[in-house]
């Protein structure tokens, strides 16, 4: 039978792949990027879920842009790397995962969908991750990329999933003291969700 791979806020972390600066005008859809990563690092404040950042030579091609409230996240941000690697599976990113022996499992979002993110994916999956990809959380400068990148993460392995279908997983019920900043966390996003998955999603079909 297939592996059921569900998400656990405990066992589970955010992977942020270089939203930065100089990539805005080249990327399809980056505004709506930024609404769904925006709001998926207000689910990780409510849950208490660690996020890595990684920006791609960020000499040339800038810091995260300025967009993302990253500062917000304070200890959750457990780390923000400089790479040249495509794959987020950097050296200091990895440390970081075998110093969290309990996270399973991976939520990753980002740019581009059929370079650092996949590559990222399959790297994950390579170490035993369970790696959810968010169908509104990523793009590429080429639209036509995007599904194409997604079916191939997912023949590997990867679940494709939606923003806010991972948050009301991580929340699993409404029995919870956290229930009702979590829905009207969702209602003040219901805008933002949709302009978000009416953009990306769509070009993910």
């Amino acid at each position: 039978m297939p592996k059921v791979a569900r998400l656990d806020p405990a066992e589970t972390v955010f992977f942020l792949c270089d939203m930065q600066i100089r990539f805005k005008p080249a990327i399809y859809g980056f505004d709506e990027v930024v609404l769904t990563v925006n709001k998926m690092l207000k689910v990780a404040k409510l849950l208490n879920i660690p996020v890595v950042v990684t920006e791609q030579n960020s000499k040339g091609l800038g810091p995260t842009t300025p967009e993302i409230d990253l500062e917000s996240l304070g200890d959750l941000r457990i780390l923000t790397v400089d790479k040249a690697l495509f794959s987020m599976m950097v050296p200091d990113v990895k440390t970081r995962l075998q110093e969290r022996p309990h996270i399973r499992s991976v939520v990753l979002f980002g740019i581009e969908s059929h370079v650092c993110v996949l590559q990222t994916a399959l790297d994950l999956l390579d170490e035993g991750y369970d790696v959810h990809v968010l169908a509104d959380g990523v793009s590429s400068c080429n639209r036509e990329e995007v599904p194409i990148a997604l079916s191939r993460m997912q023949q590997a392995g990867t679940y494709i999933t939606t923003s806010e279908s991972a948050a009301f997983q991580l929340q699993r019920g409404a029995g919870t003291p956290q229930f009702k900043e979590f829905s009207k966390l969702i209602k003040d996003e219901k805008n933002n969700t949709t302009q978000a998955i009416q953009k990306l999603a769509r070009s993910s079909l």
